[in-house]
């Protein structure tokens, strides 16, 4: 995990929903990575790296970053236990027992993955602390175009839908008419 920092003393990770059995990444954190994306250039010169985790194998991680046009870090937690350790990824007999332990609390939750953020700092002997994380809809401050929509008449204009962000898609998707959202069969 050290070398994640790539010489920065401030880490942030990404944990994006993308399990190794699906095809695609999660609508939801392509998002939030949307928004991210142009900011790491700027959080570089401000001694913190950010990189993006998900547990699907990094050659799927490589083909989605090339598709929406992501030139941040994203690597592959395949086969460690890092997303169970900071409750992002979800073991199937906890999400059929409607237990899993996701946002400081235990809860049902749709997906075999869920959506969070964390921080990390270096110290100067080398020591890696967990300072921070969030999840859910704590990760609404990461995205810019939730606070243009907060100031507008309708809102987010989220009424209606079985989830709040089911109108979402990836930012290549808004034109195809035969689009199928993966994500509203789990909720």
């Amino acid at each position: 995990m050290a070398d994640l920092f790539n010489g920065r003393s401030q880490l942030i990770t990404y944990h994006f929903m993308f399990d190794p059995e699906w095809t695609e990444g999660c609508k939801s954190c392509s998002f939030i990575a949307d928004h991210y994306h142009p900011s790491v250039v700027h959080l570089e010169h401000r001694d913190v790296s950010l990189v993006t985790v998900s547990r699907a194998p990094l050659a799927k991680l490589e083909a989605s970053k090339k598709r929406m046009g992501w030139s941040f870090k994203w690597v592959s937690s395949f086969g460690s236990d890092f997303n169970w350790d900071y409750q992002v990824s979800f073991r199937p007999e906890d999400v059929a027992k409607q237990q899993v332990y996701y946002n400081y609390t235990i809860q049902s939750f749709p997906a075999a993955e869920g959506p969070g953020i964390s921080v990390f700092h270096k110290d100067e002997a080398g020591n890696v602390f967990h300072t921070y994380s969030s999840y859910s809809r704590g990760l609404d401050m990461f995205i810019t175009a939730y606070h243009l929509l907060d100031i507008v008449p309708k809102g987010r204009d989220e009424t209606g839908f079985t989830y709040g962000m089911q109108w979402l898609r990836h930012h290549d998707r808004y034109s195809d008419p035969g689009f199928v959202d993966p994500f509203a069969k789990l909720i």
